[in-house]
């Protein structure tokens, strides 16, 4: 019953990765090549927590 109004954790890391997606999209066709990776590396922790999270459950 109280779990009902518990946050997942998972959804809110799934927003965040997508945010940094198109973030990182709008920085490539900028041309600015260094700051994509930066920003694609930084997604792909998020993914990776993602998956961490879901193989705990």
């Amino acid at each position: 019953m109280f779990g009902l109004f518990k946050k997942d954790p998972v959804k809110k890391l799934e927003k965040q990765y997508l945010k940094l997606m198109e973030e990182a999209m709008q920085i490539q066709r900028s041309g600015d090549i260094k700051a994509y990776a930066e920003k694609s590396a930084e997604a792909e922790r998020v993914a990776q927590e993602i998956e961490d999270l879901k193989n705990e459950k």
